[in-house]
């Protein structure tokens, strides 16, 4: 990070527990040194024991990260960001309309093959991560699935999270993948309306679709990472890593 980066996200970091007179010895590494790991793993797509030794020992970093995200924070620091970005850009930190979206990505030979599937329409045989972004094409809440799983399937519980995290929210937009029985449930259940922003029929090729190319494009950040651009993870399926709402702020 640069010191301008540095003292942006500094004041949003959780006080360490020894300078609150409380907890452990000091910790042997300064959370900027950290924070550049993470970061220099997800953009570079190295593996955790390939940590260069111009870092804090590999070990080190893997647990500061697992310890965050097992306790939120990694979330609470995204989140942050996104209402500083958001604030900055002359908009309110909490959104009132969404994109939601979907993208499969193949699987490294690492993933078993009990948590991916193929997209039969996109014929990519691996995962699927499933967003809604705001405006700006920030991250609100993510979801992993197999590549299988259809985008209504897995758009109810993603909008249900939506709901309860971003109580703002009254409109979400969607391609022409969301369309029928979703739309009526989330007017009835959630109070959402689903704005659904088809093509036309006299469209040819590539066009650019108002309001959905802002998810498209988080897609396009987030594919600039070599750790994202292929899904390596073994473990569970569910609300995706940590790492990808962070690389969609730094990116922004």
């Amino acid at each position: 990070m640069t010191d301008t980066e540095w003292a942006a996200i500094r004041p949003l970091l959780p006080v360490p527990a020894w300078l609150q007179g409380r907890g452990p010895q000091p910790e042997g590494y300064g959370h900027r040194q950290l924070l550049d790991a993470v970061r220099y793993l997800v953009a570079s797509g190295i593996s955790w024991r390939a940590m260069p030794a111009d870092f804090p020992d590999w070990g080190r970093v893997y647990a500061f990260f697992r310890r965050w995200r097992e306790h939120g924070l990694i979330t609470e620091f995204h989140d942050r960001l996104r209402a500083r970005v958001r604030e900055r850009e002359g908009r309110e930190a909490e959104p009132t309309a969404g994109i939601i979206d979907a993208q499969s990505v193949r699987a490294a030979a690492t993933v078993p093959a009990s948590s991916r599937g193929y997209d039969g329409g996109r014929k990519v045989p691996g995962r699927k991560r499933h967003i809604v972004t705001d405006t700006l094409g920030l991250l609100l809440v993510v979801a992993v699935t197999a590549a299988n799983i259809g985008d209504r399937d897995a758009a109810a519980d993603l909008l249900m999270r939506l709901r309860r995290l971003h109580r703002d929210i009254t409109l979400v937009r969607a391609d022409g993948g969301y369309t029928g029985s979703l739309v009526d449930w989330c007017r009835q259940k959630l109070a959402l309306t689903s704005e659904i922003v088809k093509r036309t029929d006299d469209m040819e090729g590539f066009v650019v679709l108002p309001r959905r190319w802002v998810a498209e494009r988080t897609f396009a950040w987030l594919m600039h990472s070599r750790r994202l651009a292929r899904d390596y993870q073994a473990g569970f399926l569910g609300r995706g890593e940590a790492v990808v709402g962070l690389r969609s702020v730094f990116v922004r």
